[in-house]
């Protein structure tokens, strides 16, 4: 099956192509580069330099290529950043994705895979968090997926395009051999800045707020390798290649870990103390989010297979000779 993956270049994305082309899939990938790396694309992979805004460029290249699968990642994914450039972050995810999905049914395409995200629940009312937690994003960055996914449901239903929303948890963690890696300018992610930390090149790291109602007052987050999100990406399509109908899953581990517990962690693995320091809690961090992942399980067959020691331990490795 030949699959289109857009932000292929990106941290999530390389790492499918990475998992698409060792289980012998066809890939192109498609990237504007304004946040992805080429070389995290491999040579042998041929590369789209294309932004999605430009609509009529779309067609022509899904015809051209004879695709026949998309797997959608390309999206701005800073949380703050959207709260402060709304404007660009609806024109780039939701227009670009529309521009995209429009191309797609045009054409006749029946198979979408979409990087969705778990912050559509804001502030759930229930921890695990499963699918049926109700739906109330409380940043632009969230409602823009939010409103990517109620796109796919309408053309499910008029078109025929079917697709799964993958909803992440924390994304982490790096090829384990090393080729690829997470490296975002600027770095935001939580493992990452505690290993930059570890390695000394960050003087410390800011843990936002010790007063949450959890064991040691700091935020909880399910952490996933991104080589098991990658494995989730692939099953996703071959449910939809088996005729499965259109839905959208959680993929998370199930557990999760406090900021300071991840501090610990990379101290232990790295051997190298962590300079933290205690600030204030940030707007609209919820105490806990964890996943429920029995529908990953139950409809995929996929469950994660990597521990935190594997993210962190693989981490650092990329963070230690990152190639780009």
């Amino acid at each position: 099956m030949k699959t289109l993956i857009t932000g292929g270049a990106g941290y999530i994305g390389s790492h499918c192509v990475k998992k698409f082309l060792e289980q012998g899939h066809e890939v192109v990938v498609l990237d504007n580069l304004s946040r992805g790396h080429q070389e995290a694309v491999p040579q042998n992979v041929e590369l789209e330099v294309i932004n999605l805004l430009d609509a009529d460029k779309l067609k022509p290249l899904l015809e051209k290529h004879k695709i026949e699968a998309i797997v959608h990642f390309a999206a701005f994914a800073y949380v703050g950043e959207s709260v402060e450039s709304p404007a660009e972050y609806y024109q780039n995810n939701v227009v670009g994705s529309f521009n995209l999905i429009k191309a797609a049914a045009e054409i006749g395409i029946k198979k979408f895979v979409f990087s969705s995200t778990c912050s559509l629940y804001g502030n759930p009312d229930s921890i695990p968090i499963s699918e049926e937690e109700s739906i109330k994003p409380i940043n632009p960055y969230a409602k823009t997926k939010m409103m990517v996914e109620n796109i796919l449901a309408d053309f499910n239903r008029a078109y025929g395009l079917n697709y799964v929303a993958l909803r992440y948890f924390n994304a982490a963690g790096a090829d384990p051999s090393g080729s690829i890696g997470e490296s975002h300018e600027p770095e935001t992610h939580l493992i990452p800045l505690v290993i930059q930390t570890a390695l000394g090149e960050r003087e410390k790291i800011l843990v936002f707020g010790d007063d949450y109602k959890t064991e040691d007052g700091t935020c909880i987050r399910d952490y996933i390798h991104v080589n098991d999100l990658s494995d989730a990406h692939l099953k996703a399509l071959e449910y939809l290649n088996d005729g499965n109908e259109s839905t959208a899953i959680n993929l998370g581990t199930g557990s999760g870990f406090s900021v300071l517990e991840i501090i610990k962690e990379v101290e232990k693995i790295a051997d190298a103390p962590v300079k933290f320091e205690i600030v204030d809690r940030r707007e609209g961090d919820p105490a806990v989010l964890v996943a429920d992942n029995k529908k990953a399980k139950k409809l995929l067959g996929w469950s994660p297979q990597n521990k935190l020691s594997d993210i962190i331990l693989h981490a650092l490795n990329w963070h230690k000779n990152p190639k780009y």
